[in-house]
């Protein structure tokens, strides 16, 4: 099924894939994508809209097994603070529904801040622009696109740290 999401990356030339896969309305989780899709879910990126306050609105592109860092987000976006956008507005705000939001045709372009992660990967996989279907592009290609909506594209860590010890400085000995 053509998407906007799509279209979008035809009108650019950017070479992808879609991949669909049987929808459960109970359970859009990234990691149940990723399992129905075949990939790894470091490399299914859900695109979260969150708010640095009224009429200030960012996406967040987020591997699908990480957790949203809304401190890192604020600072990388030089926000306040940075919270998630109340599901009721994610539709108004972009036209699309949970599940099924992507950067690429929403009604309006906002700043795009993916996770650094992301250029580890051969490919990544977002969502199409409906629920059911993804986009699998290379992570150069997919920010390359992000970058034609007119909006501000970066990368940066955006994601909780999973395992804190692990990323504490070690003394020297």
């Amino acid at each position: 099924m053509k998407t906007n999401g799509a279209r979008f990356l035809e009108s650019l030339g950017i070479p992808f894939e879609l991949r669909e896969y049987e929808v459960d309305p109970d359970d859009l989780a990234a990691t149940t994508v990723a399992r129905k899709i075949g990939m790894p879910a470091e490399q299914v990126f859900k695109t979260l809209l969150t708010t640095g306050g009224p009429g200030s609105y960012v996406f967040a592109v987020i591997p699908g097994d990480a957790e949203l860092d809304f401190k890192k987000l604020a600072r990388a976006a030089g926000l306040r603070k940075a919270e998630m956008v109340p599901l009721k507005d994610v539709q108004p705000l972009t036209g699309y529904i949970r599940g099924g939001v992507t950067v690429f045709g929403a009604k309006k372009s906002f700043p795009v801040f993916v996770d650094e992660t992301a250029i580890l990967f051969d490919r990544i996989s977002v969502s199409a622009g409906t629920r059911g279907t993804q986009l699998i592009l290379s992570p150069d290609d997919y920010l390359r696109a992000a970058g034609a909506l007119e909006a501000p594209v970066e990368t940066a860590d955006l994601t909780k740290d999973t395992n804190t010890a692990e990323h504490q400085e070690r003394p020297a000995c």
